[in-house]
């Protein structure tokens, strides 16, 4: 589930295209109706319109390949333009080898087999666009740190993963000349088996739709009705300019249900809640709620306003997925017709509204106030009868100001979360081991649950936290979302470790000699700072490090016990525990954290010869450690050495493989 979760955020990338090209052919159809209805196009304004069009149609027609690229970014570690290009070289090999020329030239008999043409005549679809990019990110993130021999090292690092990628894609593709039939075949089973329901099918849809969201599945399901995987494609041929004639499906039919609910129910459920809240309660829960309703109301966006009560209230949430499915039956029933390229809200009511596909779109307004005073009432009996802890319903607690102080008074806010709040609120620097958001919510892993203090998130300014799973956290901010992820980042690359001081050693006379490079960037060179085998970043046991939080680097199994200066600088950071050292030349920022978990020896088995401002010379020791003593309290001693600052710099380029 955590994998399709990660898909569904990565697609939020491609899909954000999508209302541009709704704008641009919702204003092309307005100025040149004859684009949909037949006939010569004349004049200045049709020639715009017709133009604009096009425009929008570049975006659409390819959809699938957007699915491939920004898969492909999005399931990368370091979102680096490499994996988009592995993508993209894994989305033509498949394509091109999977088309139906070519299959036919391989197995000429597969003509006489109707279905199985069909699937690879549908070959570049949304489907393929998804596995392409996952076969790219994970080529990507497994290979980009490659060292080949030196003949063959100008494909070493992140070269190789491109070259990977079009050899997994072969290979991938001589199993999906059988699979692909297959699974085309259980996916037109599952569309020809609601779509054969009418109405009845479309409020199926949508609830299955709804439901799903909580689980990041539901984009799997969309992928069968709104783009054209098996021959559907709500969206694509909507916003085509098609109309129900031209394809075998009432076109519009599984998108139209969703505006009265996003634009209308979900205000009046909104008001439902804010309306049981005590009264002292109101304007906590109005700034939660409301503010969510607006923003499903103008673009459709509602994960703010779901995940406000959907964990505090799961059978309201059903009920919610429920009425999403009725009047998705009354719409179709009515004959109310309009698309979305993004979702639901008024913003695409007003440019679909010009589609050939769409009809009766008045009927929005009567629709309307039915699904406000629907889902109005359906919430405010569900939450007063079954005394569901809605937002300004929960039970007091008297934590609520300690929660507050703990987390004190802060100002370095992002997207309205105090992130120095936020960050004590998750249990510090060293509990986050993964950062990560989608389109209004924080995704992070932390180590130890227990350390999360749910009041004090929300405190921070967050509308809402959820616990997924053993280690997963979610944090709900917003659409602002992607703001305080980078701050949070920024925040944990800087906040050192909160542990007892222990005094600083005398420092060593001697200044080795440092004769190997591993980090090499525009601003300078990281020497080697101290013995051992180098290693991809990748193998390091730890998230924080392996996934690039911390900065691109690599990793060090030590040969011996002392930390060196890589080069002539200035220390930035010294741990308290005396088991990291920080520091900065030329803008380069140097972490060296040594060991795996060793911040917990509170300084046992360390000594640290340097403090926060110091001058240091190349090869000066920095503090030695005692591997045995790390060893025996069960932690890995892999010394990581990580740019904290990498994403100033284009050109940073890790050696590895090598002994110092």
């Amino acid at each position: 589930m955590k994998f399709l979760q990660k898909i569904g955020k990565a697609l939020l990338l491609p899909v954000s295209a999508l209302p541009l090209c709704g704008l641009l052919m919702g204003i092309g159809y307005l100025l040149c109706p004859h684009a949909m209805q037949g006939g010569e196009v004349t004049g200045a304004v049709q020639t715009i319109g017709l133009f604009l069009i096009k425009a929008g149609g570049a975006v659409v027609d390819h959809i699938a390949l957007l699915f491939a690229v920004g898969v492909g970014v999005g399931m990368a570690k370091e979102r680096d333009g490499t994996a988009a290009i592995a993508a993209l070289v894994s989305w033509l090999t498949m394509t091109t080898l999977l088309s139906q020329d070519v299959v036919t030239a391989l197995m000429p008999s597969m003509t006489e087999d109707t279905s199985a043409m069909l699937a690879f005549a549908k070959i570049e679809n949304p489907f393929i666009g998804m596995m392409t990019g996952c076969i790219g990110a994970a080529c990507y993130n497994r290979f980009k740190d490659t060292k080949l021999p030196d003949w063959l090292g100008f494909f070493s690092g992140k070269r190789s993963t491109v070259i990977i990628a079009g050899a997994v894609s072969v290979a991938a593709a001589a199993v999906m000349f059988f699979v692909w039939p297959v699974v085309f075949g259980l996916l037109v089973k599952l569309g020809m088996t609601i779509s054969e329901r009418g109405a009845l099918g479309a409020g199926i849809f949508a609830f299955l739709n709804r439901l799903l969201i909580p689980f990041g599945m539901h984009h799997a399901l969309n992928n069968v009705f709104f783009f054209d995987t098996i021959g559907l494609g709500d969206i694509t041929h909507y916003w085509a300019g098609d109309t129900s004639a031209d394809v075998d499906w009432d076109l519009g039919i599984y998108m139209s249900g969703f505006f009265p609910c996003m634009m209308f129910g979900v205000l009046g459920a909104a008001l439902a809640m804010i309306r049981c809240a005590p009264k002292e309660r109101r304007k906590y829960a109005r700034g939660i709620l409301l503010s969510g309703a607006v923003c499903s109301l103008v673009c459709g966006v509602t994960e703010p306003f779901e995940f406000a009560f959907m964990f505090a209230a799961p059978s309201l949430y059903v009920a919610y997925a429920l009425l999403y499915g009725i009047f998705t039956y009354a719409a179709a029933l009515l004959g109310f017709r309009a698309g979305f390229a993004f979702s639901g809200g008024a913003t695409d009511l007003l440019f679909s509204s010009s589609m050939p596909a769409a009809k009766n779109t008045w009927l929005i307004i009567p629709l309307g106030i039915a699904a406000f005073a629907v889902f109005y009432l359906v919430f405010r009996v569900m939450v007063t009868k079954l005394n569901l802890k809605t937002p300004g319903r929960e039970d007091p607690d008297d934590s609520d100001d300690e929660a507050v102080s703990e987390v004190g008074d802060s100002s370095d806010t992002a997207a309205g979360i105090g992130i120095t709040a936020l960050l004590k609120a998750l249990g510090g620097r060293d509990n986050l081991t993964s950062i990560d958001n989608c389109i209004t919510r924080l995704r992070l892993e932390v180590a130890d649950m227990s350390l999360i203090n749910e009041k004090a998130i929300t405190a921070a300014g967050a509308k809402g936290v959820m616990k997924i799973g053993r280690n997963g956290l979610q944090v709900i901010v917003g659409l602002n979302v992607q703001l305080a992820a980078e701050a949070l980042k920024r925040a944990v690359k800087n906040t050192p470790s909160e542990e007892k001081s222990v005094p600083k050693s005398a420092a060593p006379a001697e200044v080795r000699k440092l004769d190997r490079c591993v980090i090499r960037c525009s601003a300078g060179e990281v020497m080697q700072p101290a013995e051992g085998r180098v290693i991809p970043l990748t193998e390091i046991p730890d998230p924080t490090f392996a996934e690039g939080v911390m900065g691109a680097g690599v990793g060090i199994v030590p040969e011996g016990d002392t930390v060196y200066s890589p080069f002539d600088g200035k220390v930035i950071s010294a741990a308290d525990t005396l088991h990291a050292v920080a520091v900065e030349k030329d803008g380069m920022e140097v972490l060296i954290h040594v060991g795996i978990d060793t911040v917990k020896l509170n300084g046992e088995g360390f000594e640290c010869y340097v403090s926060e401002g110091d001058e240091v010379k190349a090869g000066q020791a920095l503090m030695k450690f005692d591997r045995k003593v790390i060893s025996e309290a069960g932690y890995s001693d892999i010394i990581a050495v990580t740019l904290t600052n990498s994403d100033e710099f284009g050109d940073v380029e890790c050696m590895i493989n090598h002994n110092l």
